[in-house]
């Protein structure tokens, strides 16, 4: 009798897969990660900033031992009168009243002012930063009169010290003077003198003697050359300013309290006509106190670096007198076709786009074609899209803001597509991300230089970006594990 032995089947089955995430739990990992990435942005900008600083400081050394902003004011005659102050002071539990005899000035300004200032420009490198100075030429003339009715402003004809009148001109950074300036009254030269500047360019500048004994009519004929870096500033002064500005800068900014009357700008440079009267300044000919500074707004991208200037009592006994008012200017900025690091600022906004397009894309070849991506290949991709932003910034500092935009945007790409052929498995899936990468860096460039229209056409990209994708996932179950049962209709 033969005993059969049964033997157990083996078992052929397969380990146990991996449990595969639902559409919804994908969708929610790579918006963790997409935010997660915004903190790298945020340190960015803290680079950009950081940098920007550098170069600013490395212009303001430039200025340092060239020149900095530059305001110009004047010709006005200054001259010393004699006057008396009462004052009241208690003495023994008793007020007294004494007179006390000071001298005090009045500033005169032109009855015409008239000048031709010629800006040249020049680039000047500091290791790998780059600013823009100037020296300017300024030839004007200036016409004065005595008012005959001077004793309706306070001051008595005969308590004007007219032997000791000063003709002074007002230049905010001494230190850019250079050679050949000079003043001349009706025809005679006159010594120039360092210092006794005007209060509007902080009592800096140049000033000259002059015998006014005779009263007669001055015409005032003078000539400045003045090195600077940035902002121009001139303050008109008198009843009618007339100034012809003329630059090769093709890239002039005009700003202040007045602008041109006329102007042109071409590719060979800039030419302004300025008219100013007297109506629009709203000052006196005759003041027996001088303007203040004007008022330091925004004339130009570069206020931030440069050192305000200080202002300082004059020393030839007139401290104390009453403010004139404030003084008004106009100005031009010499600025640079592109700030490259306005530009890069701009760019790292539009950051979340690359990442949010990218990641979406991803998004979409896992739960809809099937190759899976991992949160670690999100935050790797991610970290590259974030890596660009650096490479723009470090590239721009040292070949320009375009072809660093070239080189960082060919690089990421290049880098994503090999790593996206191995992450989805296809090198037809890393060509088409490659390709929406190409058009995101391309629309960028073209936002980048289209300021006014940047958000119109923003916003009707991500539009149309959501509905594809609302299009494309319309059918997807995403609390599931794959597509909606479609229902037969009888």
């Amino acid at each position: 009798m033969t005993q059969s032995v049964s033997v157990p089947p083996v078992s052929s089955s397969n380990p146990p897969a991996r449990s595969e995430r639902s559409p919804g739990v994908k969708l929610v990992i790579a918006v963790l990660i997409a935010v997660a990435l915004m903190v790298p942005l945020l340190m960015i900008y803290g680079l950009l900033w950081d940098r920007q600083q550098q170069a600013e400081t490395a212009q303001a050394s430039i200025g340092q031992g060239w020149g900095g902003q530059q305001t110009i004011a004047g010709p006005v005659i200054v001259i010393p009168y004699r006057a008396t102050e009462t004052t009241t002071v208690t003495e023994n539990g008793k007020d007294v009243t004494r007179t006390v005899n000071t001298i005090r000035n009045l500033y005169l300004s032109p009855q015409a002012n008239t000048a031709d200032v010629v800006i040249k420009p020049e680039k000047r490198k500091k290791a790998i930063y780059e600013t823009v100075v100037y020296e300017s030429q300024i030839s004007g003339s200036a016409n004065f009169v005595l008012p005959a009715d001077i004793a309706r402003f306070g001051v008595a004809r005969e308590a004007l010290m007219l032997d000791r009148a000063e003709v002074r001109l007002g230049v905010s950074d001494a230190r850019g003077l250079v050679d050949g300036n000079s003043v001349a009254v009706n025809g005679t030269p006159l010594a120039l003198q360092p210092g006794k500047g005007l209060l509007s360019t902080g009592n800096s500048g140049t000033f000259a003697f002059v015998d006014w004994s005779a009263a007669a009519p001055l015409k005032v004929d003078y000539k400045i050359g003045v090195r600077g870096l940035g902002d121009f500033k001139l303050i008109p002064r008198g009843v009618d300013t007339r100034w012809t500005v003329k630059s090769s800068w093709p890239n002039p900014s005009f700003g202040g309290d007045f602008l041109p009357a006329k102007r042109s700008v071409t590719a060979s440079g800039f030419t302004a006509t300025y008219a100013v009267p007297n109506l629009a300044l709203g000052q006196a000919q005759v003041l027996t106190g001088d303007l203040s500074p004007p008022v330091m707004t925004n004339y130009g991208p570069r206020d931030t670096y440069v050192e305000p200037v200080a202002v300082s009592g004059p020393s030839d006994g007139s401290a104390g007198e009453a403010s004139g008012g404030t003084a008004k200017a106009v100005a031009i900025s010499l600025i640079e076709p592109v700030d490259l690091y306005s530009q890069v600022d701009r760019a790292i906004k539009y950051g979340f786009l690359f990442i949010g397009f990218t990641f979406v894309a991803f998004l979409m070849f896992d739960i809809i074609a099937g190759a899976r991506v991992a949160p670690a290949e999100y935050l790797l991709t991610g970290i590259a899209l974030v890596l660009f932003f650096v490479l723009l910034l470090a590239f721009a500092e040292v070949i320009g803001f375009t072809f660093a935009y070239m080189l960082a945007s060919a690089a990421i790409i290049g880098l994503l597509a090999f790593y996206s052929a191995a992450v989805l498995k296809s090198w037809k899936r890393a060509r088409f991300l490659a390709a929406m990468l190409v058009g995101l860096y391309a629309l960028l460039y073209v936002l980048l230089n289209l300021e006014a229209y940047s958000l119109l056409i923003g916003s009707v990209l991500m539009f149309f970006a959501l509905a594809g994708v609302m299009y494309m996932t319309r059918s997807i179950d995403w609390s599931g594990l794959g597509k909606k049962d479609e229902v037969a209709v009888g």
